[in-house]
């Protein structure tokens, strides 16, 4: 096809779903391949959710709804950010989207106009700096490295706000590298935003649940309520709750704002799947007791992974305080040479030689903005985490 569009050429593909594809690929052709790429819980969704789900069905709400979202659930939504978040919100400040994803992708579509800048600390979730391609903004990336635990600090946010900045995008505790802002941390940040009123801030707070070693949640309005009236809190319910293919993202801010991405998502995609958002009631209503026994065995899987990769020369992995990932950085690897024959001239070289030679899948550190690293998620059996971690022992100790 030659007429496609110019916004395209501005964007890749996911790199995270490309890693899963091939190695779904090579293990549909034989292979003995361990996927480490994707970022989902390998729970089922508990049971008094899905049963929510067939209850809906069995009762035949499978009609078209609001198009962002039912009564009932935008209430669940705004007593959830009350018990949870100290935040007041009415449901005309809320909007729910077919996952996180759309939700971030019709903010950023509502209010971003040629030459908008929205500033992304790096390393960052694969698709922020894409969605504001494809919106027509520019993605300005601030980094967060290693030596500050992968955090961004009050000085870099400070130097990279410019004029033209329209949004900070905030996201606690991280994809890729798992590293949670204490309250102490997000208050020296939001310090520096209450000196640049036009700057919004937009969090991705999808992570929120899975928090380990006491580590304490928190969100900008809550650190800072002066900064609730240019605060769009976005959460949903794929990843505590284990529901990532029930595509249930949400968010809430200024009402303005709010009816502007209806009016995007009325004229996209429409309402959110009906069955998915009375599933999303319960998960949101319904007991909780699932989340802390799940963060039980992510926590071991997490020290599993830390301690193994850490007894490679050369790889040095840092302990999350929350998600389901961790970001090692093979510093200490660059310019070595595989048994394969393969030169290792950055993380995307490894990542490749590394699933060519043992099987193994991971997500080279580029993708996210940082190098050089890559990303393991361990949302996946210890047994399959062990085997894998031996395999990268393997093969890092087989360079030269």
């Amino acid at each position: 096809m030659s007429r496609l569009s110019a916004t395209l050429s501005r964007v890749k593909p996911s790199p995270t779903i490309a890693v899963t594809t091939k190695a779904q690929e090579l293990k549909a052709a034989g292979r003995d391949v361990i996927g480490l790429g994707a970022g989902e819980p390998d729970f089922p969704t508990p049971a008094h959710i899905r049963a929510a789900g067939i209850r809906a069905i069995e009762e035949g709400k499978t009609k078209y709804t609001a198009v962002d979202g039912i009564p009932e659930l935008k209430a669940a939504i705004c007593a959830k950010f009350k018990r949870d978040n100290g935040l007041d919100y009415v449901p005309a400040q809320v909007s729910v989207a077919s996952g996180g994803k759309q939700i971030l992708y019709n903010a950023l579509m509502a209010t971003l106009n040629p030459g908008d800048e929205v500033l992304i600390p790096a390393p960052y979730w694969v698709s922020y700096p894409d969605m504001v391609l494809l919106a027509g903004g520019e993605p300005v990336i601030a980094p967060a490295g290693i030596e500050t635990g992968f955090k961004l600090t009050p000085e870099a946010l400070e130097a990279a706000i410019t004029p033209k900045t329209r949004w900070f995008i905030f996201n606690s505790p991280s994809n890729p590298t798992g590293a949670g802002y204490t309250w102490d941390e997000l208050k020296a940040l939001t310090d520096v935003l209450l000196r640049h009123p036009h700057v919004w801030i937009m969090t991705d707070d999808m992570y929120e649940h899975l928090a380990y070693d006491g580590f304490e949640f928190c969100t900008p309005a809550q650190v800072e309520p002066a900064l609730y009236d240019r605060t769009l809190t976005c959460n949903g319910v794929s990843k505590a709750y284990c529901m990532t293919g029930w595509r249930i993202g949400y968010a809430a801010g200024p009402q303005d704002l709010i009816a502007a991405m209806r009016k995007i998502q009325s004229q996209s995609t429409s309402n959110p799947c009906t069955i998915s958002q009375w599933a999303a009631v319960e998960a949101l209503n319904g007991s909780h007791d699932f989340i802390a026994e799940n963060n039980t065995v992510f926590a071991r899987r997490r020290d599993l992974v830390v301690k193994m990769l850490n007894e490679v020369e050369g790889i040095d992995c840092p302990t999350p305080n929350g998600a389901f990932y961790v970001y090692p950085s093979i510093a200490g690897l660059i310019g070595k040479t595989s048994a394969g024959g393969a030169k290792i001239t950055d993380d995307e070289a490894f990542a490749t030689a590394l699933l060519e030679e043992t099987g193994v899948a991971v997500v080279f550190g580029a993708a996210f903005g940082l190098s050089p690293n890559f990303r393991i998620s361990y949302a996946t059996s210890d047994e399959a985490l062990k085997e894998a971690c031996t395999r990268i022992q393997t093969f890092c100790k087989g360079l030269s």
